[in-house]
Parts: C-alpha cells; sequence; structure tokens
C-alpha cells in the first residue's frame, strides 16, 4: 500500500513538472524547427548548383552560404536565367526561414522560456530533497509574514499560491514556491505532505482553508496544521476538520491592539521576543523524548537545569494537555512532556544538549543567533 502511494504522487508530480514545462517546450520545437529549415535549404541550394549548374561542391555551399545570408558577394560563375531565378527563390525562403529564427529566439529570450528551463530544474531538485518540511498555503499579506519568519529562523519551507504572480513574487524573494491549487489532494502530494512537519494555511478564503486542511489531515494524521480564519464560525469548523490551531487575524490583531493599550510594558517585553529585530532572549519549547533524555523522573530541583544552563522554564505542558504555568522545584519531569522555556541563544542551546544528550539536534534558531550547533 505505501508502494502505491508513492508511485501515485511520483505520477501527480510528472504530469505537474509536465504542464510548467509546456511553454519551455514548445519555444525548443519552434526554434529546432526553423533550424531544421535553414539546414533543408542550404542542402537543397548546394545540391542545385552542384548538379544542375555543375559547379564544385565548395562553390555550390559557398554560393548558397552568401546568397542566404544577403551579402552581396558577386557570383563564383557566370549564372543563367534558370540559375538567378533559383537564386531568386532561394534568397526569399531564406529570409522568412532566418527571420522566422531569430523572432523564436527573441521571444523566448524576452519570455524567459530559457530562465524557466533552468528555474524548472532547479525546483525540481530542491522539490526531491523537501523532508520534514514546513508548507505554507498562500502567500497574500499573512502568508508573507509567516515566510518572511521562517526565513528568518533558518526553516525549511514550501511556498504553494494558485496566482502566478504571487508565486513569482516569493520566487524573487529567495523562497521555493509553485503554483497550485492547496485545496487539491495532487498539490499536497507534490509538496510531499507525507513527510511534512507542519502545513500552514493562510488562504484568504475560510472554505479554501477547510478544503485545505481536511486534504492535509487526510493525507497526513500526524502533520501539524494551522490555519487561518476570519471568523469565530469558520475557528469552529476548521478546528472539527482536524486543524491543530486557528488564528484569526482580526481577532488576535483586536486583542493585541487592546493589551497594548491596557498593559505596554507587557506587550513591548513579549514582543520583543517573539518579533524583535535585535532580540536578546527567545522562548522555545523542548519535547522530553523518553528514548535519549537522561533528566526524565526528576524533579525540577534534581535535575538542575536552571542552574547548569541559566534557562528560566515558564511553563511545563503534560501529554494530557495539562498546563503548569510557572512550574515549581517539586514538579516532576515526565516522558513526552512539554518544557517552554525562556533564556538566551547560548542557554538554549545548552539546554537542548542537556535535555537531549544521546541525539542532540539542532535548535532552528533565527539568523541573529550567531551559533553553530
Amino acid at each position: 500500500m505505501p508502494r502505491r502511494k508513492s508511485t501515485r504522487a511520483s505520477g501527480e508530480s510528472d504530469r505537474y513538472y509536465a504542464a510548467l514545462t509546456q511553454r519551455y517546450r514548445k519555444a525548443q520545437r519552434e526554434i529546432f524547427r526553423g533550424l531544421l529549415a535553414l539546414i533543408g535549404i542550404i542542402l537543397v541550394g548546394t545540391c542545385w548548383y552542384w548538379k544542375v549548374e555543375g559547379w564544385s561542391l565548395a562553390e555550390s555551399f559557398y554560393i548558397t552560404v552568401i546568397t542566404l545570408t544577403t551579402v552581396g558577394f558577386s557570383e563564383v560563375q557566370p549564372m543563367g536565367d534558370r540559375g538567378r531565378i533559383f537564386t531568386t527563390v532561394l534568397i526569399f525562403l531564406g529570409i522568412a526561414t532566418v527571420g522566422y529564427i531569430a523572432n523564436r529566439f527573441t521571444d523566448a529570450i524576452v519570455g524567459g522560456y530559457f530562465q524557466e528551463g533552468i528555474r524548472l530544474n532547479q525546483l525540481r531538485r530542491l522539490m526531491k530533497e523537501l523532508s520534514n518540511h514546513y508548507i505554507l498555503c498562500g502567500f497574500g499579506k499573512t502568508g508573507r509574514q509567516v515566510a518572511e519568519e521562517f526565513s528568518l529562523q533558518n526553516i525549511p519551507f514550501v511556498v504553494v499560491d494558485v496566482d502566478a504572480d504571487s508565486v513569482h513574487r516569493a520566487q524573487q524573494l529567495g523562497f521555493i514556491a509553485v503554483q497550485g491549487d492547496a485545496t487539491l489532494d495532487d498539490t499536497l502530494h507534490l509538496l510531499k505532505i507525507e513527510s511534512a512537519v507542519c502545513l500552514v494555511s493562510a488562504l484568504t478564503s475560510d472554505a479554501e482553508n477547510l478544503y485545505t486542511v481536511l486534504s492535509a489531515r487526510s493525507l497526513n494524521p500526524k502533520v501539524r496544521i494551522i490555519a487561518r480564519a476570519s471568523s469565530e464560525e469558520a475557528i469552529q469548523k476548521l478546528q472539527r476538520v482536524g486543524a491543530d490551531m486557528v488564528i484569526s487575524p482580526y481577532i488576535t490583531g483586536g486583542k493585541r491592539m487592546a493589551a497594548a493599550a491596557l498593559r505596554p510594558q507587557v506587550m513591548d517585553f513579549m514582543d520583543g521576543i517573539f518579533a524583535g529585530l535585535d532580540r536578546t532572549y527567545y522562548m522555545e519549547e523542548f519535547f522530553l523524548d523518553p528514548a535519549v533524555c537522561s533528566q526524565i523522573g526528576k524533579t525540577l530541583r534534581e535535575s538542575q537545569l536552571r542552574t547548569l544552563t541559566g534557562v528560566l522554564i515558564v511553563a511545563i505542558r503534560r501529554t494530557q494537555g495539562e498546563l503548569i504555568i510557572g512550574p515549581s522545584a517539586s514538579d516532576q519531569l515526565k516522558a513526552k512532556d512539554f518544557l517552554i522555556c525562556l533564556g538566551t541563544a547560548e542557554q538554549l542551546q545548552r539546554l537542548n544538549r542537556l535535555l537531549s544528550p544521546i541525539n542532540s539536534e539542532p535548535l532552528q534558531q533565527p539568523k541573529d543567533y550567531g551559533l553553530n550547533s
């Protein structure tokens, strides 16, 4: 069964790239046909002068070339009326063929068909390398902000949008972007939803986000899904079809504006952590994997995480969903807990190595961390 799914995804990918390369292949064919026609005319002209006029092969080829290129040199040998009529026809054929080739070649350069071929090959290679990546559906105002944050933190991600201009803007910013309908299973297979870590559905329509979440959840039950919604009713529907988190820019924006008015110092502090350009402190989450974490079963006092790393543990989320805010020294670390921590880049890296000494994966950090994990 997995092999059948892989074959299906491969076929969908091939069809997608076949559609993208159609214009590029068409330009290639037109230029190739023009060149074949030119070669054919040269052969016909050379054979005529050689067989009919009785000239040498070198003379026949020479007169054919200078005739087609209309350089205006004199005839290599005297020519009768029959030869002049043939030469006149040859000139018109040469002008038409060379003009066609020049026109097709110019269109290919202006239209960017050659660059399109290079981009398609690069895109095909990058898409094959995608694994444990994030999928961003929609590159509007919200999607662009998400993409910039992913890029800032060196997160591997791919953008998909049905609008060609949006895809072009994303590519100009250096992002991997493809044109496609994120609500379709074919598109999600192409984006390797099966191996994706997270999908962010930031499409403008609630209906499109609903279909995207439904398709993504059915194709990969384990993928984390974040969706955009414009109303409270849409939030409930998106949660019912499988979204792990639903965010409404209007509701969230309104709450943030109210908080900025009522608690400005708190908002300045939180913005400095989550959105500041010159951040000193960062918030990170750590999963306590029983296979690699040696601190499981210990209390916070026994683990000495604060003493050894300097990281402040803000909260602990249990596997059952219980959230312990401001845990005490007697709270125990349990398998599959999530630790929500606050600290500097160096402190968070030390905690990462301490919690996963066997298989410590480097943190996905913003570029201004300046660290080598």
